[in-house]
């Protein structure tokens, strides 16, 4: 049997049909890899986006602003020593992309104007901090980006 260049290029268009098909039936029925949203519902954490915007704007115009900072015993989060610590309410939020599974929240609740999450709480890697937070009636939210060792 004789092949012509034409039906060479319609079996190799095929094999690699099947094998990319392959491959996405492989990731989609694997449960080793996990396809989940950053947020589970996306348009409605959208709505709040202007809301959002507006706290990150007052924290932004913060002369004194607090401090989020990974040390040796594990995520400190201070505020400035003009803020009185028994008026500051709120939550952080610890936010792993790669995994869902490791996000968690700690309520503000301080010692010292500071907040100590620690380490072994923690696994290695990437971890987005969103501190919501609340001083005298204001609304604040400050994100920071750490990398834990």
């Amino acid at each position: 049997m004789k092949i012509n260049w034409g039906t060479g290029i319609v079996i190799a268009f095929a094999l690699f049909m099947t094998f990319i098909l392959y491959f996405v039936f492989e990731v989609q029925s694997n449960s080793k890899y996990d396809n989940d949203l950053v947020v589970e519902e996306y348009y409605k954490h959208d709505t709040h986006f202007q809301e959002e915007m507006a706290r990150i704007q007052n924290a932004h115009d913060l002369q004194h602003k607090p401090s989020i900072k990974f040390e040796e015993e594990g995520v400190k989060v201070t505020f400035p020593a003009t803020f009185e610590s028994d008026k500051i309410k709120g939550n952080i939020l610890l936010y792993r992309p790669s995994n869902k599974k490791f996000d968690f929240n700690t309520q503000i609740a301080l010692t010292n104007s500071s907040i100590v999450i620690p380490h072994k709480k923690l696994i290695k890697g990437r971890w987005d901090v969103n501190m919501e937070w609340q001083y005298e009636g204001k609304k604040y939210l400050t994100k920071e980006v750490i990398y834990v060792n």
